[in-house]
């Protein structure tokens, strides 16, 4: 594979950091200058990433070295197929949840705007420095980045249960970081390298137990950030967040780098092959199938909105690292897919509950019957999201789990078929009852005349659920989701 040596990766990254910057120094006096501020540095991001996509596409990887540590070992940004999935995501979806977040944050008059903003911008900074790393240093990097960056918002309206969810989301993500610290020093211990190679590395090297033990400790550390269970409670304690920091947390960056890098553990790493002859991937694809499952049947008894989506997302995110266990071609291919998809469509899905808050300053589904009538384009747009995520057409959420299905026939795995098709029904029995609940039940207790949540958060809204159509019809509509993640995948099993 041609390598392009180009500073355009740092280019991208400093985007957001200058953002950051110049949002502090515009402050709470000048929301104007300081919310501009939050759009360029939006728009320039995706901008700089979008014009490195052409490259990536004609099977190329751009690097970027800020400096040489030790022999082996560097701070180096290198752009791949699967990295430019999670960064065009990430940045994408950071100019979406701007937009709204202005809309949201002064129409309910938050405080601490400021802050809210300045951490978004490095928490995207985090994100996207962890989707263009080229070796594990550099991904811890951004990952701590991330985690530090989005405590603030998590605990952004400093009640006593607000500062409790903040506690418990660092105690249990850098609980995960220090596993994650220990299997990169096993790593360079065994190898002398940590850079990541398609179809893995670190075959070879090590007793077949201590490699098995090294995936472990892997997959416990980043499995934290990826609220796999039982590591998961951060994620729906992290609900008290305003809504566009859940929509942050689960479908922009927090989780999503957690999924993305159980993924580079387990294809740039370990590799198929590694995985498949020590037998391990078929205890992980065990292990996260009963996280899906269980995610769902706590879904089904949730009455709060969130916190109902936080389950959803936690099945969602197991989905895609079965995916990747299971090791055939287009489950591979199809976990690759399903992390932008279910960005687009998880964020109009909790744009949409955000959206009826600032509107209705109602939580809880049981008070929702009838908000349909009154807010057609918000629940239009829940009920584009939550089709998608039940896997049906024409909503791209249905091509990424064909392919999950099609990648559990594909290893000859049909007890596996059976968890993504039990998933599958198990999201429309919780996410069907609130569609026809908004629409074909009479308003309770509602003023008729509540009519949609103002223009700056709506139109987001509308947008990413058009775009979730958009997928469908055409998978490498404007970003190439689809044809990044074939390459990549032919990347990994052409050498691993």
């Amino acid at each position: 594979m041609e390598v392009v040596y180009s500073i355009s990766p740092l280019l991208a990254m400093l985007a957001s950091l200058m953002g950051a910057i110049l949002i502090l120094f515009a402050g709470e006096r000048n929301r104007n200058l300081r919310e501009f501020w939050t759009i360029l540095a939006s728009v320039v991001k995706f901008s700089i990433l979008s014009s490195m996509a052409p490259l990536i596409l004609a099977g190329k990887t751009i690097e970027y070295t800020i400096v040489n540590i030790c022999p082996g070992v560097y701070l180096q940004f290198r752009v791949d197929a699967f990295g430019m999935i999670f960064a065009l995501l990430a940045s994408g979806l950071w100019i979406a949840v701007s937009i709204y977040s202005i809309g949201y944050m002064r129409d309910l008059k938050e405080h601490a705007q400021t802050r809210y903003f300045f951490c978004f911008a490095m928490a995207i900074f985090g994100a996207v420095g962890a989707a263009l790393s080229a070796n594990l240093l550099t991904l811890y990097m951004f990952y701590e980045i991330l985690t530090i960056s989005t405590f603030p918002l998590v605990a952004h309206k400093e009640t006593p249960d607000a500062i409790k969810a903040g506690r418990k989301y660092l105690a249990y993500l850098l609980t995960g970081a220090a596993f994650v610290l220990f299997s990169i020093g096993l790593t360079y211990y065994l190898t002398g390298s940590l850079d990541f190679v398609a179809g893995g590395f670190v075959g070879g090297h090590g007793s077949r137990n201590l490699l098995r033990l090294l995936f472990i400790t892997f997959m416990i550390g980043f499995g934290s950030k990826a609220a796999v269970m039982p590591i998961h409670e951060w994620l729906p304690s992290a609900m008290i967040a305003p809504t566009p920091v859940s929509g942050l947390l689960h479908a922009v960056a927090v989780v999503k780098a957690g999924v993305f890098c159980c993924l580079r553990v387990i294809l740039y790493v370990f590799g198929p092959n590694l995985l498949s002859d020590l037998g391990i991937w078929l205890i992980l694809a065990y292990f996260v199938s009963f996280t899906v499952i269980m995610a769902n049947l706590i879904a089904l008894t949730q009455d709060n909105l969130k916190r109902r989506l936080a389950f959803s997302t936690i099945n969602n995110l197991s989905i895609i690292i079965l995916g990747a266990a299971l090791l055939s071609s287009n489950a591979i291919k199809g976990s690759m897919i399903h992390i932008p998809f279910h960005g687009f469509m998880k964020i109009t899905l909790f744009l949409c509950a955000g959206s009826i808050y600032v509107k209705t300053h109602k939580e809880l589904i049981s008070e929702m019957d009838g908000i349909g009538r009154l807010m057609p384009f918000t629940m239009g747009s829940f009920t584009i999201g939550a089709l998608g995520l039940t896997g049906i057409p024409p909503v791209c959420g249905f091509i990424s789990k064909w392919y999950l299905c099609l990648g559990a026939i594909e290893a000859k795995q049909l007890i596996f078929l059976s968890v993504f098709l039990i998933s599958a029904l198990l999201d429309a029995a919780y996410f069907f009852p609130i569609v026809y609940g908004s629409f074909f039940k009479k308003p309770n207790g509602m003023n008729p005349r509540f009519n949609e949540a103002p223009l700056l958060v709506v139109v987001p809204i509308v947008v990413t659920a058009i775009f979730s159509i958009i997928f469908f019809v055409f998978p490498n509509a404007f970003l190439s989701f689809f044809k990044m993640a074939t390459i990549a995948t032919h990347d990994i099993l052409g050498r691993g």
